[in-house]
């Protein structure tokens, strides 16, 4: 392996390192908010004697290599004005711009700066990049804008049920999910079972979807990376911003610490419904709470850190029979440094919990578990010319497990409770990439990631004959759990077991000419951490759990082709991707399967494989008084779980069924329509097929009682989800831009009122003894007012 890794470098740098035969110097610099001066990311720098362009990094950061000489730089940004300056290189520069927002948007002639337009030449597919603007711009579910369902506004994406945490991208599972807060793994996305996300809307500050084409930087993860950045702070001037609801509320608090040197920003928001359910005598309650905090100080132009964290807590209270605690803990410090104007680096120190608590007072029982990783990143971007970027660096992780405390319930003594084995583990990977013009037509992107993961001891590993946890019964032609021949102690950090994956990653992008490209994609990925759950989406009580000789990681591979079309002067643009992607060791439970508690979950799974592939299209209204897009995916989601003798059927006869995430059909338009300066309304539909299920087919009576059969696994689906919702902010003094800034937002979740089904229910009815079906719904209409205010 080490070969094989040595020889890939070698020619790596033999391929992309070479001269020149004329002198250059380097332009480089930050671009930044004017009003808040914070700095943006992917903003769009053009050169047109050059004919080169590029983009600012994630920290605000660009540079470029030209022949001394006299240029024009155009930098242009979404929602912002435009920026035309012509410069004269004759050495090494530095030069910072700050953008002015575009407050005209809502003219009656046409800002083409606020465009949405398909970036044609760059070798990036599969990815999506919302603003908060466009976010805040989209209905809301009690008046709080959502980053997760904005989301799931995207083609590709879908969310399980309503009400359901977490989301699915391409046939893909929730914990193939990278999500990525300040570059700290997000375990649980949701507050109150999806209800709302944790991401306060106020505080982010950028948001990118890799659906595909994933860059070597990211791994860990098999279907998706969301990469979220929080803002940095106001470093000029104080500012006061939230909002008032019936349901939450929020406050955002920021400002300068050092002028021009440091700043801070503080956000928290918190729910109160549980206070009127108390008023009305409500014995059941929910409530959530969190803390965003980011500190920032340049100690001089070549070097800054920041500090940021989140905190969040909820709090499900079921009549004090059933009480859910959850929530996430993130901490990162990073330092930017800046080695010449070619290097810039970025060091993290990362931490990342996620911990839940069960209370169940009917059978005394409180239930405690963790996950909790560290987390160190050193990323470098080397720019060698302006045809070719370097991205090199390295990753290490160390992940603890407790699958669960279990305790009687009150009782904090640390003699009457049972500890499931805790299971540790340690990962790290080492990545390099280039992005590379090899024509004015065609540009890449190419590298490879390598990703070694251990199984650390501390821990009794069970042992089984044949080395099978899970055996066939044959003369009831079901599976059961193994029960274990002996155990094995393996001391602490002593390794288990240990994996290692070269990861390929390529996109490739081939512009037809300015306004037409096609490209694609392929890359590989590894997964070793898996969610170890029974249902189709997150929920508080899922154990995450590392890989080992049972559970084996993940290996995906997926290719991508896309086209893509800017047309009418870029007021329109069509996007369209096919995919197709395979799962090796993508493990399913078998029938009856039961996790609650469990110790070893090698006894409830079997091994196979996945498969996905579809179609997405998008079509989007980039500028005028109305803007938009209509999304469609068709897509197919399947597993195969073959019997491992040719004596056993493993799930489903051993052929291909529906995974539980499949969806045939997802349909969604969003519209926004600017009707004055003061008033704006928006709208989303949303249409997808119903999720896979396994419904009775039948039934038989076993001494006096009556038992339900059921057929192949997921051959039917539930009812077809759909709603429509809408919104309208009112702004009473739109040109108001100092002093108290409010406006109101009126929005309808579900307008007309669907019954979505979360699940059914089978059973009898008591009074008949009939068998039925009873559908189980979790929103109806909902309306909201909101007051968002500034200062």
């Amino acid at each position: 392996m080490k070969s094989r890794i040595q020889l890939f470098l070698l020619f790596f740098f033999a391929f992309v390192l070479h001269t020149y035969s004329q002198e250059k110097v380097t332009l480089s610099g930050t671009i930044a908010n004017k009003a808040n001066t914070e700095t943006l990311i992917g903003v769009n720098i053009y050169i047109p004697e050059a004919k080169v362009g590029i983009t600012t990094n994630s920290y605000g950061f660009y540079t470029t290599t030209l022949p001394k000489g006299t240029y024009t730089i155009i930098i242009s940004y979404m929602g912002f004005e435009n920026i035309e300056e012509t410069i004269t290189l004759s050495e090494n520069t530095k030069k910072n711009f700050v953008m002015a927002e575009n407050n005209n948007a809502l003219d009656e002639v046409v800002i083409k700066t606020n465009t949405t337009k398909a970036n044609i030449r760059k070798p990036e597919m599969s990815t999506n990049k919302l603003s908060i603007a466009t976010i805040k711009k989209m209905p809301a579910v009690m008046g709080e804008v959502d980053v997760l369902k904005s989301i799931l506004q995207l083609p590709g994406v879908t969310n399980a049920q309503e009400g359901a945490s977490g989301f699915n991208v391409r046939g893909g599972s929730v914990d193939g999910n990278l999500v990525l807060l300040d570059e700290a793994v997000v375990y649980n996305t949701s507050h109150l079972f999806g209800f709302f996300s944790v991401f306060n809307s106020d505080v982010i500050k950028d948001l990118k979807l890799y659906k595909g084409g994933i860059p070597a930087n990211f791994g860990g993860r098999i279907s998706s990376v969301l990469d979220i950045y929080q803002k940095e702070g106001n470093n000029k001037e104080y500012h006061v911003s939230g909002g008032l609801g019936l349901v939450s509320s929020r406050l955002l608090i920021e400002g300068p610490i050092v002028k021009d040197k440091s700043s801070f920003v503080v956000a928290g928001r918190g729910s109160y419904a549980h206070l009127f359910m108390k008023l009305a005598d409500e014995p059941n309650s929910a409530y959530f709470y969190d803390l965003n905090a980011k500190f920032n100080y340049k100690f001089n132009d070549k070097n800054n850190v920041f500090v940021s964290g989140y905190f969040g807590k909820d709090n499900m209270d079921f009549n004090n029979s059933f009480i859910n605690i959850y929530g996430n803990t993130l901490f990162n410090l990073r330092w930017n440094h800046i080695f010449s104007d070619k290097i810039f680096s970025n060091a993290s120190a990362i931490l990342s919990d996620y911990d839940y608590e069960i209370k169940i007072g009917s059978i005394g029982l409180n239930w405690i578990a963790e996950v909790k990783n560290y987390n160190f990143k050193y990323d470098f971007k080397h720019h060698i010319s302006n045809n070719l970027t370097l991205n090199y660096g390295l990753n290490s992780i160390y992940y603890n497990f407790n699958p669960g405390t279990i305790k009687p319930f009150g009782d904090n003594s640390p003699i009457n409770r049972d500890q499931l084995a805790k299971k540790y583990a340690f990962e790290n990977a080492f990545y390099i990439s280039a992005e590379q013009n090899l024509s004015e037509k065609l540009s890449v992107n190419y590298g490879l990631r390598y990703s070694n993961f251990q199984r650390l001891g501390d821990q009794e590993v069970y042992t089984y004959a044949n080395n099978q946890p899970v055996v066939f019964n044959q003369e009831f032609q079901i599976y059961e759990e193994a029960v274990p021949t002996g155990s094995i102690f393996y001391k602490k950090n002593k390794k288990i077991i240990g994996f290692d994956n070269l990861e390929p990653r390529l996109a490739v992008a081939y512009s037809l000419n300015n306004d037409q490209s096609i490209k694609a994609s392929y890359n590989r990925m590894s997964q070793y951490v898996h969610l170890i759950s029974n249902t189709a989406s997150a929920t508080p009580l899922d154990i995450w759990a590392p890989s080992d000789q049972y559970l084996k990681p993940e290996i995906l591979d997926q290719v991508a082709l896309g086209y893509f079309h800017n047309f009418k002067d870029d007021k329109y643009s069509l996007e369209a991707e096919t995919f197709y992607k395979t799962i090796k060791n993508k493990a399913d439970y078998i029938d009856g399967a039961d996790l609650i508690g469990i110790d070893a979950v090698e006894r409830v799974l079997l091994n196979g494989k996945g498969r996905a592939y579809g179609l997405e299209l998008m079509f989007k209204k980039n500028t005028g008084k109305l803007t938009g897009w209509v999304s469609y995916t068709i897509s197919k989601a399947e597993q195969k779980t073959p019997g491992r003798t040719p004596d056993e059927p493993g799930i489903n006869n051993g052929e291909w069924y529906r995974a539980n995430y499949d969806k045939l059909h997802n349909l969604s338009v969003t519209g926004n329509y600017a009707f004055s300066p003061k008033w704006s309304f928006g709208g989303i539909f949303t249409f997808q097929s119903g999720k896979a299920a396994t419904f009775p087919n039948g039934k038989y009576q076993y001494q006096g009682i009556t038992v339900a059969s059921y057929g192949a696994r997921n051959e039917d689906s539930l009812s077809a989800y759909h709603h429509l919702d809408l919104s309208a902010t009112y702004t009473p003094k739109p040109d108001k831009k100092k002093g108290w800034q409010g406006e109101w937002n009126f929005s309808i979740y579900n307008v007309y009122s669907r019954s979505n089904a979360a699940a059914y229910n089978f059973g009898q009815n008591e009074d008949t003894g009939a068998s039925e079906a009873r559908r189980m719904s979790i929103f109806g209409l909902i309306p909201s007012v909101t007051y968002n205010f500034k200062f």
